[in-house]
């Protein structure tokens, strides 16, 4: 009888430890970070709960921590596969079942091979009535760089390989949410647009942040100078403004769900409504108040 074949293999995550760590080393740019702490900020401070366990699971660096301890709660234990107080596997943690009122990660869940078993995991660590609030890169992140090395591509081999990693649309989280179990599920989307001096700025920063691609079927051999040289004249042609420098789209998906509890508010049961659809439906008619 053969195994249960498991999710598939999306990402080389031994790569991804390999360059995570190596660009926290070198003091990789956390611009990204840095705005998605300031909204977790934002976030937390609408809530009124105490959450007095927190853990903060794969954040690559201190910003989502530093955002849970601004919000009034107690420090988050840090763990993720990069750096912290326990390095663990973002898909297999190793805490009990509500060992946490409050979880938080930050740009970390978009380089997991099985996004909805991590989500099933984060809930099965929390506790009733938990929060979890996780963000991630989104599909249209990226959107002109992949554009332009796909065409390059395609224009001298006759081919295109895929070049830039995959990202999860804000349309299938929600489902994703509850389909883990989580109550209340709630997924949007802050989306931006930075400028570079050129590609290979932008292209130079991903690097810096350990996020070139790590597609586990990536194409083994670096792009060839011709077909860069190509993607870069199409994105300045495509993507530029009348200054020259050209736009580079970031999206981040943002994703929160509570534990089920009993007090948690709960759908109309069918049938409860006391104004039939048809007539809600309906205009008013003339002279009516």
């Amino acid at each position: 009888m053969s195994e249960t074949a498991g999710p598939p293999k999306i990402f080389d995550r031994a790569l991804l430890r390999r360059r995570w760590r190596r660009a926290m080393s070198k003091g990789a740019p956390d611009f990204l970070m840095t705005r998605a702490a300031d909204d977790l900020l934002d976030r937390l401070l609408t809530v009124k709960r105490e959450f007095p366990r927190a853990l903060d699971l794969g954040s690559p660096n201190g910003h989502f921590a530093q955002a849970v301890i601004a919000s009034g709660r107690p420090p988050p234990l840090r763990a993720s596969a990069y750096a912290g107080d326990v390095i663990v596997d973002e898909e297999a943690p190793p805490f009990a079942p509500g060992s946490f009122d409050l979880i938080v990660s930050g740009m970390s869940l978009q380089w997991v091979n099985d996004l909805p078993g991590a989500l099933a995991q984060a809930r099965r660590m929390l506790a009733p009535d938990g929060l979890f609030l996780a963000c991630l890169a989104g599909g249209a992140s990226l959107v002109e760089l992949r554009a332009a090395l796909a065409q390059a591509e395609e224009e001298i081999t006759g081919g295109a390989s895929p070049r830039v990693s995959p990202f999860v649309d804000v349309r299938d989280m929600g489902g994703l949410l509850q389909r883990a179990g989580f109550a209340l599920p709630v997924a949007d989307i802050d989306s931006f647009t930075l400028r570079y001096d050129s590609m290979f700025a932008l292209m130079q920063d991903l690097r810096a942040m350990g996020a070139a691609n790590a597609l586990a079927k990536r194409a083994r051999k670096s792009l060839r100078r011709d077909i860069v040289a190509r993607a870069a004249q199409v994105y300045a042609e495509r993507f530029s403004d009348a200054d020259g420098r050209v736009r580079a789209t970031f999206e981040i998906v943002w994703a929160s769900g509570w534990a089920p509890h009993e007090s948690q508010q709960k759908p109309a049961k069918p049938g409860s409504a006391m104004m039939r659809l048809e007539d809600a439906m309906k205009s008013p008619r003339e002279g009516d108040a």
